[in-house]
């Protein structure tokens, strides 16, 4: 992983069925990301 690297943009639909871009939250949270393999 690089520091202060930007990662792209790009938009998941969360679990109400809202779609979440990336970029609305960049500069103004720090985000992590997790996928698990059979979570759902």
């Amino acid at each position: 992983m690089i520091e202060k690297k930007l990662a792209p943009d790009f938009e998941l639909t969360d679990l109400q069925g809202r779609a979440v871009c990336l970029s609305d939250y960049r500069g103004r949270k720090k985000i992590v990301l997790a996928f698990l393999r059979g979570f759902l």
